[in-house]
């Protein structure tokens, strides 16, 4: 790696958001292929049995007669969300979420239907912890989050998830911890 990392032009929209001297070095996205793991499909299998329990039950209780089958519809909706919400969520939130390094700082911005557009930005300083996860695509964490979840508090790694240029940003980020020190 060279000690002077090529940058990219500033491209429109950044202006008031980089500090001067700032320049941007690297930009791109996660790779938005679908993809599906263990944990999916044991989330899909409770769903879909969450939902058929429910679509039972439903029957069950429109034969008395009456609207009281209508509550079932609650729970078949959450267990239809359950059985493929989670890939399709996690598939639609990489498709609309892009990253930029900087000589000083990582930004992760996010553009969804529910969260709307946000703009996170991360510095990266000599003490900071990167850990690369991964070959290709690779992740490359430089952050902690506290996310709050039913059974407490977890901490959650924050960074750019599945590049396909992994190993070269965790070098162009070595290459800023180095300048800062």
């Amino acid at each position: 790696m060279t000690d002077t990392p090529a940058t990219i032009p500033t491209p429109p929209g950044w202006e008031g958001i980089l500090d001067a001297g700032e320049t941007i070095l690297w930009q791109g996205q996660p790779d938005g292929r679908f993809t599906f793991g263990l944990r999916d499909a044991f989330t899909g299998v409770f769903g879909f049995f969450f939902a058929g329990f429910a679509l039972f039950w439903m029957i069950l209780a429109a034969q008395a007669g009456g609207y009281f089958w209508a509550f079932g519809l609650i729970h078949f909706s959450v267990g239809v969300a359950l059985a493929v919400g989670g890939p399709f969520w996690r598939f639609y939130r990489l498709r609309h979420t892009w990253y930029t390094l900087t000589t000083r700082r990582a930004f992760i911005a996010t553009d969804t239907l529910t969260g709307g557009r946000s703009l996170a930005a991360f510095p990266i300083t000599a003490e900071t912890v990167l850990t690369l996860v991964g070959e290709n695509p690779g992740s490359v964490h430089f952050a902690q989050a506290k996310r709050r979840g039913r059974n407490g508090t977890r901490i959650t790694p924050v960074g750019f998830e599945r590049i396909h240029e992994a190993r070269e940003v965790l070098a162009l980020m070595r290459d800023i911890q180095k300048k800062a020190r």
